[in-house]
């Protein structure tokens, strides 16, 4: 399970047994844990974050897919 990205409490991840689902990424917060898809950018689970929390992830998701996508096709190939 590699951190690639922390910004914050929030620590981004990819677990290593997923890589036959689409590019998506999880951020881990202090309450709970959530997966957005990358491609196109949308909300594929949510565990206890709270909605305002989530749309801060989001933002934070918008601004570095570019490098996310990099570190899942990466890490993945292996």
């Amino acid at each position: 399970m590699p951190t690639v990205l922390r910004i914050g409490s929030f620590r981004f991840h990819f677990y290593s047994d997923e890589g036959s689902e689409p590019p998506h990424i999880h951020a881990a917060t202090p309450d709970g844990e959530c997966k957005f898809w990358l491609d196109p950018i949308r909300l594929a689970r949510n565990k206890r974050v709270s909605p305002h929390v989530i749309r801060e992830i989001e933002k934070l998701v918008f601004r570095h897919c570019d490098f996310l996508k990099e570190q899942y096709h990466e890490f993945h190939k292996k």
